[in-house]
């Protein structure tokens, strides 16, 4: 398999997902923040599908960063497959999950006229912002793990 930068083991893989974690707490830390984010279905989704992401980005970025350290090669098949699979299922889950959220996000602030919630829109707001940046890196993640498993 080829060796290219965002590949299992590499510092860029690692840095990846770091990224992928951390967009991903303080998405729900700031939804979490707020006092009435569990009245709305797609918030609750939200916070549901960057937990998923959180586990999953930390567990591979503890991965890469064992790779580092005993200077191991991730490229075995079957391993890259599961990582396919893994960011595959959890990108689908975090787009449709900020999606949904940034609708009604945008339904509270611009359809409603200016959001009644002041401060929690605002949260929000940043909420799904941090949901489409984690969206991206796993996103790009998941098409270098593609691009490895197809070049293999």
């Amino acid at each position: 398999m080829k060796d290219f930068p965002g590949t299992p083991g590499t510092w860029t893989g690692l840095i990846l997902r770091i990224s992928q974690c951390m967009f991903a707490a303080g998405s729900i830390a700031s939804m979490a923040t707020t006092s009435s984010f569990f009245s709305v279905t797609a918030f609750c989704y939200l916070i549901a599908s960057m937990g998923l992401q959180v586990i999953w980005s930390f567990g591979l970025a503890f991965l890469d960063a064992y790779a580092l350290v005993k200077k191991k090669v991730l490229h075995n098949p079957v391993l890259v497959s599961l990582f396919v699979v893994g960011d595959w299922v959890t990108a689908t889950l975090s787009l449709a999950a900020a999606s949904a959220s940034a609708g009604i996000t945008v339904l509270y602030y611009s359809d409603f006229g200016d959001c009644d919630f002041g401060k929690e829109c605002q949260k929000y707001q940043i909420s799904v912002a941090l949901a489409f940046l984690s969206w991206i890196m796993i996103a790009t993640s998941s098409l270098i793990m593609f691009w490895l498993l197809a070049a293999g």
